[in-house]
């Protein structure tokens, strides 16, 4: 049997991984080995492990995040991954990794895997985020890695121009129209209950990231996102937490205090869990932050997205996407926007640029059958030798 291992660092990308998870366990011809870390293990972002081992046995748990978010406590976050990554891989002995995305984890998952000369699968690569250091993490994953999975048609050919064969990269859509399309969503009044919370006659739901390219701006940042959140009316907020970026526990404390402060009409979570989160894209106005669900997910959903500041700055974008100014009237402008009736008409006939589902398919049938013996050694593919 071919031993797949998927490494999951966040909440939000176990969602993601979620249904290719599932299609390589119940493939008798592959074992599914599974490697938790970052965030995932940490009782200040929820434990979610716990959320993977109701459905999946985990084979190892790797601890790495200091209680530093400082860019000092997060480099020192990545040796500590790298050294136990090392002796992870030599216990479990996988014939190839699966990663996906962006994140300092996944980085050091990669690194060590290209050392120690095992395949890298890499999920979502191509895309651009140029106001994070992920954007720079995610490219230096491609280049470490042998086979590539992209969401868009564009990704795969800024893979292509990484110098990364055309015959090893696949266009298979976004992972997360996957559980829109097969995970059962909660009713209104299911929601509702479990997060014993009222809605109102609007809704939206904040997810704000600090900036990462940026010195000291998160907390300058997420003000001016609460002083425009301040002039709404009649409406619910659910704000879901940062991750663990630079600087990103002052926006978790700040919207603690605002919670505090507006708990008539404000709510907050660590995190809601992929079936609480979906569902919540049916009943609200906007996705409002800079998270990347309000461009990969909520489209699909036939609503707006109004992304602030540069975290996002470069990816492919569907007509329901604002993008504003980290400034309180930048953002309240964008909130009059979405109310307006020509813009409703156009969310009716929305397409999600991402697709409408089977990447995870897609992607275990590539990992299944395709032959690893040789895959290791890679030729850099110029451009100039395809005309």
């Amino acid at each position: 049997m071919k031993k797949v291992c998927i490494v999951t660092g966040t909440r939000a990308e176990y969602g993601l991984l979620y249904w290719l998870m599932k299609e390589i366990d119940f493939d008798r011809e592959l074992e599914l080995q599974i490697i938790v870390t970052g965030m995932h293990l940490s009782p200040e972002f929820g434990l979610t492990y716990k959320e993977i081992e109701k459905e999946f046995v985990i084979n190892k748990k790797i601890e790495m995040l200091l209680s530093s978010d400082t860019p000092i406590g997060i480099s020192k976050s990545m040796g500590l991954a790298q050294i136990s990554f090392t002796e992870t891989y030599e216990d479990l002995k996988p014939d190839i990794i699966v990663l996906l995305g962006d994140r300092y984890e996944i980085f050091s998952a990669a690194s060590t895997a290209l050392i120690l000369n095992i395949p890298i699968a890499h999920l979502h690569g191509g895309e651009t985020t140029e106001g994070a250091f992920d954007e720079a993490l995610r490219h230096s994953i491609t280049k470490m890695s042998h086979l590539h999975f992209t969401a868009v048609e564009e990704y795969k050919n800024r893979v292509i121009q990484l110098g990364e064969n055309p015959s090893r990269v696949f266009n298979v859509g976004g992972l997360g129209i996957d559980n829109i399309k097969k995970l059962k969503l909660l009713s209104k009044e299911e929601f509702e209950e479990s997060i014993d919370f009222k809605l109102n006659k609007k809704n939206m739901l904040v997810t704000f990231h600090p900036v990462t390219l940026e010195s000291s701006t998160a907390k300058e940042q997420f003000q001016e996102l609460l002083n425009a959140l301040d002039e709404l009316e009649d409406t619910t907020i659910i704000f879901t937490k940062a991750n663990s970026d630079t600087d990103g526990r002052i926006i978790n404390e700040m919207i603690d205090s605002y919670v505090s402060n507006n708990s008539l009409k404000a709510i907050g979570f660590i995190s809601l869990g992929q079936i609480r989160y979906l569902s919540a894209l049916q009943y609200i106005d906007a996705v409002v932050g800079n998270s990347s669900s309000g461009l990969l997910e909520a489209p699909s959903f036939k609503i707006a997205t109004i992304n602030i500041g540069d975290r996002q700055k470069g990816r492919i974008k569907a007509e329901s996407v604002f993008d504003c100014l980290p400034i309180k009237e930048n953002i309240y402008k964008s909130f009059m926007e979405i109310y307006k009736k020509e813009f409703k008409n156009k969310l009716l006939t929305l397409e999600n640029p991402y697709g409408n589902g089977g990447a995870s398919k897609k992607i275990k049938e590539v990992i299944k059958n395709i032959k690893l013996e040789n895959i290791i050694k890679k030729s850099f593919y110029d451009l100039k030798d395809s005309l």
